[in-house]
Formats: C-alpha cells, sequence, structure tokens
C-alpha cells in the first residue's frame, strides 16, 4: 500500500446532518425562492459543521431544455418542472399581455395563443371574436368621423354663405360654396351601419 493518497478526504454526515468526519462534499445549491438549481461546489466540511443553507449532497440529473430543476418543496428531492419563463401569454379575461416569470405549469388563467382582435372572448380552448362588440366599435367611431368631416364642412360653409348673402362672394367662392353644401348632402346620406365598409364622400379641399 502506497504512502501516498492523491485524493481530497471526504466529509461523513451524521444523521443530524453534520458531519462526523471532516472531509469534503460536492454540493448542489439552490436559490431560496423557487428552489431553483443554481450550482455545484466543493465545501470543507469541519466535525459538527452542516451543509450550507439551500445545499445538498444528492446530485440531480440534468432536465430537457424546456424545463427547469428545481428542488421539491419539502427538501428531499429533485425534480423537473416545466419552464416558461420568458415566454408572452395572454389573460383569458382581459386579453393583456402578460410575461411568464415563475416556474411551473402556466395559471388556468392565461394562454400562449395571442387574440387577434381586441374582441375576441375566451372560449375555453380558442379566441372567439365577438362580431356584435366589434361592430358597434366600429359604427360608433364612423359616427364620430362622420361627426368631425360635417363639423368641417359646417365651417367651412359658413364664411361663404355669409358673403354670398351680402352680394360679395367671388366666382370662385361661389363655386367653393357649391362644392362645400354638395358635400355636406353626401355626409348627410352615408349610412354609418356600414361600417367599417364605408365610402366617404371626397372633402372639397
Amino acid at each position: 500500500m502506497s504512502k501516498y493518497n492523491t485524493e481530497l478526504p471526504s466529509a461523513v454526515l451524521g444523521e443530524n446532518g453534520l458531519a462526523i468526519e471532516p472531509g469534503w462534499l460536492t454540493v448542489y445549491s439552490i436559490e431560496p425562492v423557487q428552489r431553483e438549481y443554481q450550482q455545484a461546489s466543493l465545501e470543507y466540511l469541519p466535525v459538527g459543521v452542516g451543509l450550507p443553507a439551500f445545499s445538498f449532497v444528492d446530485k440531480p440529473t440534468l432536465p430537457k431544455s424546456s424545463f427547469a430543476l428545481v428542488r421539491s418543496a419539502d427538501g428531499t428531492r429533485w425534480e423537473s418542472l416545466p419552464d416558461f419563463r420568458g415566454k408572452e401569454v395572454y389573460s383569458i379575461i382581459t386579453g393583456k399581455l402578460q410575461t411568464v416569470t415563475t416556474i411551473g405549469e402556466l395559471p388556468q388563467s392565461v394562454t400562449l395563443l395571442a387574440p387577434q382582435t381586441p374582441y375576441d372572448k375566451w372560449d375555453g380552448s380558442k379566441w372567439v371574436t365577438d362580431t356584435d362588440a366589434q361592430h358597434q366599435a366600429e359604427v360608433g367611431a364612423a359616427q364620430q368621423e362622420l361627426s368631425e368631416r360635417q363639423q368641417a364642412a359646417a365651417t367651412a360653409i359658413a364664411p361663404l354663405e355669409k358673403a354670398l348673402k351680402l352680394g360679395m362672394a367671388t366666382e370662385e367662392e361661389k363655386s367653393a360654396l357649391t362644392d362645400w353644401e354638395t358635400y355636406s348632402v353626401l355626409l348627410n346620406r352615408v349610412d354609418i351601419t356600414k361600417a367599417p365598409d364605408i365610402e366617404w364622400p371626397q372633402s372639397p379641399n
């Protein structure tokens, strides 16, 4: 037997988790919040000293790339849990975009599927567009645009009418008045219930 030894002395832990023989151990540490595996390191344990906090001696098996390696809540074993961190998900209640920050299965309140319109509702397995709500919003937007166009026409017509009434209108102003009044009449004939498929009359300006 050689009088030399090239091996590091290994610590031996007692039932209470404290070293009963001094030496080195490879320990595997986790972070305390989500209990995710962090790194392996060599630790020297004198007699009567236990493992560093959040460290374990059983070597974990590395998971697949789409999973996270964590310690079980009771600290007795390693677990592989789904890892969606960084993924974009959508609330099935509001459709609001969120980014996953925690390890584990996705909550039932979110989905990886993106809604296609602001009027989509979750039916339990997919987004379905509420066409009635969408059309009401489109009609509302058309009504707003119609009001703005009518106001612009009224603003343009008023000074032209005054010039004509006073006998001061030029031929160019008379022509402009006719154009604006024609435009105003056409606006009054616009059917906003056909929104968004509305062909707006051309403004004189």
